[in-house]
């Protein structure tokens, strides 16, 4: 791969789209005035946009009006916020928390790239970051139903989260075999 030598903003990127369930572009617009340590959290208010024929850019609203939304991080979140905002040599509050060395917005297309390059080193195929906002939504479903899910992605309905997004439990419920067994055994 050509360019700079990684600056290790690849992991934090991911377990902040882990820990919000944010879009890549939302996560990449993150800026420093999004973030409160004290409670934490972070804001969704926007996501990076890269027209043809026209820079890289952050756009001041995410894809829908539901999109915006304040989300509560677990604590793995928190701690790459935390080491990333250590990291930043500003104190300006629009200061993007993921950019390049020169504080410009990083593309969707090259953090896609350098996860691509990751996980082909690791020997692992078909991770992209839509798929782990589908694990987000899938984990948070099963542990608290689709309401939470839907709410957490910022849809402004549960079945967009169902048809997109929450991957099928192909598991039947155990309690059959005894019912069955009770009624033919």
């Amino acid at each position: 791969m050509s360019g700079p030598k990684p600056d290790g903003q690849l992991g934090a990127i991911v377990e902040v789209m882990l820990g919000t369930s944010a879009r890549i572009g939302e996560v990449l617009a993150i800026r420093r005035r999004d973030i409160d340590l004290s409670v934490p959290s972070v804001r969704i208010t926007g996501t990076i946009i890269s027209p043809k024929r026209e820079p890289t850019s952050r756009q001041d609203h995410p894809k829908t009006a539901r999109s915006r939304r304040t989300i509560r991080l677990p604590g793995f979140a928190t701690t790459a916020v935390q080491r990333r905002m250590k990291e930043l040599n500003t104190i300006d509050p629009d200061a993007l928390l993921f950019c390049s060395r020169e504080g410009t917005p990083l593309t969707t297309n090259n953090v896609r790239r350098q996860l691509r390059h990751v996980m082909a080193l690791a020997g692992i195929e078909g991770v992209t970051p839509h798929k782990f906002r589908r694990t987000v939504a899938t984990t948070i479903n099963e542990s608290a139903g689709v309401e939470l899910a839907s709410q957490l992605l910022g849809h402004t309905d549960p079945a967009i989260t169902i048809k997109h997004y929450i991957r099928r439990n192909e598991t039947v419920d155990p309690t059959t075999a005894g019912l069955l067994e009770r009624a033919f055994g």
